[in-house]
């Protein structure tokens, strides 16, 4: 056919793909730094516990996860260093607002908040705090069946 075409073959004959998403080592080094905690009262804002976890070491990031209204709350902390983490496992038991937390190394790593994603009016934020996201639902059950049912326990 065409002599001066290109072959294919699926490898990238090494050059590197750029902005993919971050290398195995980053990943694995990342996930090293950062601990996990559990049990975080429902008054203790990212602030505070960033506040104390600097104690041990840099933060570099710190997420609150879960229903603001319950204990049921954790979080994602990374450290500059493995040290700072190794260091925040010292803390498990320690009370924070009227519950021990719990403190164990993290099984992943904190991923970057893409900000297309984020909110930007106050209609779409407004929006935003009215919106959950559930799993688990079976594809056979109809999209009227889901709706009925949290409308009929939390409303429109």
């Amino acid at each position: 056919g065409q002599p001066n075409r290109r072959r294919r073959n699926g490898f990238n004959q090494g050059r590197r793909r750029m902005g993919v998403r971050p290398r195995r080592t980053d990943r694995e080094d990342s996930v090293r730094r950062t601990v996990y905690v559990s049990d975080i009262d429902q008054h203790v804002t990212e602030q505070k516990l960033a506040e104390v976890f600097s104690n041990c070491g840099q933060v570099v990031d710190c997420r609150i996860c879960g229903d603001p209204n319950s204990v049921m709350r954790f979080a994602f902390i990374e450290f500059a260093d493995d040290a700072g983490a190794r260091a925040a496992l010292t803390l498990g038991g320690t009370i924070l607002g009227f519950y021990p937390v719990r403190v164990l190394p993290s099984k992943t790593a904190i991923l970057p908040v893409n900000p297309k994603f984020l909110p930007r009016t106050e209609d779409e934020k407004e929006m935003v705090s009215r919106t959950v996201y559930c799993t688990n639902i079976d594809k056979n059950v109809p999209e009227d069946v889901v709706k009925n049912f949290f409308e009929g326990i939390c409303g429109e």
